[in-house]
């Protein structure tokens, strides 16, 4: 098919038959086709995510924040959409998904690399994770290279130095192979933020709107999960709902704009 833009249609721009071939039910359960539908669409969006997160650094590392704050609430519209995506999967009974659940084998969400790939970049980082994918798959790859990147913490943190505020050097690029926590002069810096500099405290709102939103959406998934198989064993030897439940209180990705709350 040629290249040029005036032999394309909506059909083969978007692929429309490629998309629609990929989603192919291994049981004869109604519901199997949504459960499947639902997921691959939460990938595509993760993708977005990705892509939306990654300008987001990029601009930081270019001292635009104004830009990357632009594409953060862009993120946060997405993560809405995920977030309004398990009501649809809450449409389905317990009943309905045991109809197919087997089917699943060890597949699991757990096993969502993208997923893991956005905690990364948001600073939720643990090394046990890469045990998930094999050594030498591509997923696997691409989580020990986000592991060893800058989280978007760590580039706000650095914009913040080069924006005249007193950050030790020990302080830049502290979280890139751990989770982000919290740090007293990070701390200081930001309190000053707050109090003098209206477009750097903006950027910070941003963030906190992001993470508010990514704690809106583990909780809302632990929910679901407790509404549709209970206390159960997840599928791919996950623990389901206990799982979830410690992502829930493994607290929100930029502590640091959380323990502030109360100095001002």
């Amino acid at each position: 098919m040629s290249s040029n833009p005036s032999f394309q249609n909506y059909q083969t721009y978007l692929k429309v038959g490629e998309l629609l071939s990929l989603q192919q039910p291994l049981s004869r359960a109604h519901d199997e086709t949504l459960f499947i539908i639902v997921h691959q669409v939460y990938e595509l969006w993760f993708k977005c995510m990705l892509h939306e997160l990654e300008h987001a650094a990029l601009l930081l590392a270019e001292d635009q924040p104004d830009r990357a704050a632009s594409t953060l609430k862009r993120t946060l519209k997405i993560v809405k959409v995920l977030v309004g995506q398990l009501d649809i999967i809450e449409t389905m009974t317990p009943l309905e998904f045991e109809a197919f659940r087997e089917r699943l084998g060890a597949s699991s969400g757990f096993q969502s690399a993208q997923f893991r790939e956005i905690e990364f970049i948001l600073g939720y980082k643990r090394p046990s994770v890469l045990a998930l994918f094999p050594e030498d798959s591509v997923e696997r790859g691409r989580l020990e290279a986000r592991i060893a990147s800058p989280t978007l913490w760590d580039e706000f943190v650095g914009l913040l130095s080069r924006s005249g505020y007193s950050i030790p050097a020990p302080t830049l690029g502290k979280w890139i192979r751990q989770p982000v926590g919290t740090d007293p002069d990070v701390q200081a810096a930001l309190i000053r933020v707050y109090r003098e500099d209206p477009k750097l405290s903006a950027f910070c709102e941003s963030l906190v709107d992001l993470d508010e939103g990514m704690q809106e959406w583990r909780y809302r998934h632990l929910r679901m999960v407790q509404r549709t198989i209970g206390t159960k064993t997840g599928t791919g030897g996950s623990s389901g709902a206990e799982y979830l439940l410690s992502t829930v209180l493994a607290g929100p990705f930029f502590p640091d704009l959380w323990e502030i709350r109360d100095r001002f």
